[in-house]
């Protein structure tokens, strides 16, 4: 399936970076795109050493080519340093490159800024109802999930497994990112319970048994990698002593499950959490595919610890509120929050979706959408 389905992403007309976790289907998309571009995989190992040996052989092989070519570079972070060669064919050659990573981090450390407004940046991410069509089932995605490599698998549950294992092994340990793989292996599952809720520094390093600096550097590793993303608290006009932590949520429910060592069906309290962190994914990508928003929060305020909207999507001066909810019958508490936030200034729309079949309003300016309404809406932009 991951060769036959067509994917929301549109590469730009320049250079640019793609960013995604491994498995997000970056290698099988890029082929796609670009059928006759000139490839270079940096997971091949002779081809790796040999550029780690000697740098200038790939620049005498850029040079080979013909003028304003198009070059695809597989697992760019792997080598950071021939990004110095990169800027400099994008300037002499006016070759345009196509640079896949799994991580942020070592480019990030090694001044990706060198090509700076030369290259744009890009996100592939896990597929979308939209991509999978006919094939999206809600109960197979907070199961397993949607990464490619795991959605074509015959076995689900057992890649996910093997690709969690996999993460540790080469993304971490093969890497370097950190010294301690041992506190690290323990910090992870207990991260996945943190999947959708606002980030408590001290008690995870409490549960993993590190120093709450060292919960800090783990924190960026699983961004870096692109397994974790985090959600700010809306701040309009909040005194420093009020301000809320992030919520941090894994870009895939099948992968916060099995990180957190969880298989089998989901249960009722599980639900509410992998819905929302999907919504929450969803609305990202569809950010990054189409620019659905400028900016995403989530608004809890001072004087109402209890009272929270998921998600404050920020268009200009607009304000799109939404509440997401795993039930399956609307009940009236459901819209405290929307209730809640009707005054701040700016909001524009209040949206609650939810897993029943009816189309609701349940008072004046609330809408509450079953899932299949609320996506067609992300489809044409909300």
């Amino acid at each position: 399936m991951a060769d036959t389905l067509d994917r929301l992403f549109k590469p730009p007309k320049g250079s640019y970076f793609l960013f995604g976790p491994r498995g997000s289907g970056k290698s099988t998309w890029l082929r796609r795109l670009h059928p006759d571009a000139y490839w270079i995989d940096l997971l091949d190992e002779a081809r790796f050493q040999s550029y780690l040996v000697d740098p200038s052989l790939f620049s005498a092989e850029l040079d080979a080519l013909a003028d304003r070519s198009t070059v695809v570079i597989d697992e760019i972070q792997r080598l950071p340093n021939l990004l110095n060669v990169v800027h400099q064919k994008i300037e002499a050659k006016r070759l345009r490159f196509a640079l896949s990573g799994s991580s942020a981090r070592k480019l990030r450390r090694s001044g990706v800024n060198l090509l700076a407004g030369r290259a744009s940046l890009r996100h592939l991410h896990p597929y979308l109802p939209e991509e999978l069509g006919r094939a999206f089932r809600l109960d197979e995605i907070l199961d397993t999930g949607a990464l490619p490599i795991v959605h074509a698998a015959e076995d689900r549950r057992d890649t996910l497994s093997s690709y969690v294992r996999l993460y540790l092994k080469e993304e971490i340990q093969a890497e370097g990112a950190t010294r301690n793989l041992a506190g690290f292996a323990r910090f992870l599952p207990i991260a996945a319970l943190f999947h959708g809720q606002a980030l408590n520094v001290a008690s995870l390093a409490r549960d993993a048994g590190v120093a709450r600096t060292t919960v800090q550097g783990y924190l960026q590793i699983l961004d870096d990698t692109l397994f974790t993303f985090q959600v700010p608290a809306y701040e309009a006009r909040l005194r420093v002593r009020e301000k809320r932590h992030p919520k941090l949520y894994w870009i895939d429910p099948g992968l916060a499950r099995a990180v957190a060592g969880r298989s089998g069906p989901p249960d009722a309290d599980a639900l509410g959490p992998l819905f929302e962190g999907w919504i929450a994914q969803c609305l990202r990508a569809y950010h990054d595919y189409r620019g659905l928003y400028d900016a995403i929060a989530y608004w809890s305020p001072a004087e109402a610890k209890h009272t929270e909207v998921d998600f404050v999507l920020q268009r200009g001066k607009r304000l799109i509120a939404i509440e997401v909810k795993a039930a399956r019958r609307w009940r009236a508490d459901l819209s405290k929050g929307l209730r809640a936030i009707a005054d701040l200034n700016g909001i524009e729309r209040r949206i609650a979706v939810y897993l029943g079949t009816q189309t609701l309003r349940p008072e004046p300016g609330i809408e509450v959408l079953p899932l299949a309404s609320f996506l067609e809406e992300l489809r044409n932009g909300l």
